[in-house]
């Protein structure tokens, strides 16, 4: 019977080690949480292979945060919701800066800018063809929605904005099957489709960045931003860079952002973080990798242009 006893006890503190290493290997996993531009397991095979690659590169275990929609995301974002690493647009990546001390590592070295798309039959009519009918879009507080916002800023002739869309691109699906009029994207998705007109094209925005939280140990900061730097070198991860939509990331800092938050100050519950710099734009950016573009500038005029049709 003692020996039964003593048995179960060692088993009991084996079982108890194994939990403790258990768990501790768990709470060693990195979240990145991203935009939901994808429903939830199309996401998860779309960044699948830059969390791969960065587990790789880093020894760490990378695990993908997704949201519901942009609603459930911005709810999440303006809680502080824990996560580890962000990979956002420009607005959110400078609102996590200011609020929640995040350090910009990388950004993708193409600039943003959205297109508003039509087919042929409403290309003549421009932007202003498109009041009282429909436009596809991701919802706000998403950079797409937010722009159609100052494209379109008389009350009385608004278009339908449509964000019944899964994705990006199932807004331009919508309007090849006739259910849209218009579909609003990110550039690296309008150009993926020669057969459809632009009426609007948002000004440049620095490219989405990759940010990390205070928590994470500036060791692992500098491995994830030495790692993203170089992605693009090798050939064999082209299908990773590809997948983003993205050419290359380059080195990056708080100054590239600055002054970007400012597009959210009409959004429902955004306040300002106390003594943000969301409104006054940094003089000069800090230099990023030799032969990249340069960070898009903060401008204070609109932010989209269109062609207003006869």
């Amino acid at each position: 019977m003692t020996s039964i006893s003593s048995k179960l006890r060692r088993n009991a503190a084996f079982a108890l080690v194994f939990g403790l290493l258990g768990g501790a290997a768990q709470a060693a996993d990195y979240t990145v949480s991203v935009e939901p531009n994808y429903p939830a397991g199309q996401a998860q095979q779309v960044y699948k292979p830059l969390l791969d690659y960065l587990s790789k590169a880093t020894g760490e275990h990378f695990v993908l945060k997704t949201s519901g929609n942009y609603h459930v995301f911005w709810r999440d974002l303006r809680a502080a919701t824990p996560v580890d690493f962000a990979f956002e647009e420009a607005h959110f990546t400078d609102y996590r800066i200011n609020h929640q001390r995040f350090t910009p590592l990388a950004r993708v070295a193409d600039p943003t800018r959205y297109v508003l798309l039509v087919d042929g039959s409403n290309q003549d009519g421009g932007a202003n063809g498109l009041i009282g009918r429909r436009i596809a879009s991701m919802s706000a507080p998403s950079l797409g929605y937010l722009l159609l916002g100052e494209l379109y800023k008389n009350p009385i002739a608004q278009p339908e904005i449509q964000s019944a869309a899964a994705s990006w691109k199932d807004g331009v699906e919508m309007v090849f099957a006739g259910e849209s009029d218009g579909a609003m994207v990110p550039g690296y998705i309008a150009q993926t489709y020669p057969n459809l007109a632009s009426v609007a094209t948002s000004r440049d925005f620095v490219g989405r960045g990759f940010s990390a939280s205070p928590r994470v140990p500036a060791a692992l900061r500098k491995k994830v931003t030495d790692a993203l730097v170089r992605l693009n070198k090798d050939k064999a991860l082209f299908d990773v860079l590809t997948e983003l939509g993205a050419t290359q990331f380059v080195a990056t800092g708080a100054g590239d952002y600055a002054g970007n938050e400012r597009l959210l100050r009409g959004v429902f519950g955004y306040t300002p973080a106390a003594g943000s710099r969301a409104l006054t734009p940094a003089a000069s950016a800090p230099p990023g990798v030799a032969g990249a573009a340069p960070a898009a500038p903060v401008s204070t005029s609109l932010s989209i242009k269109a062609s207003r049709g006869g």
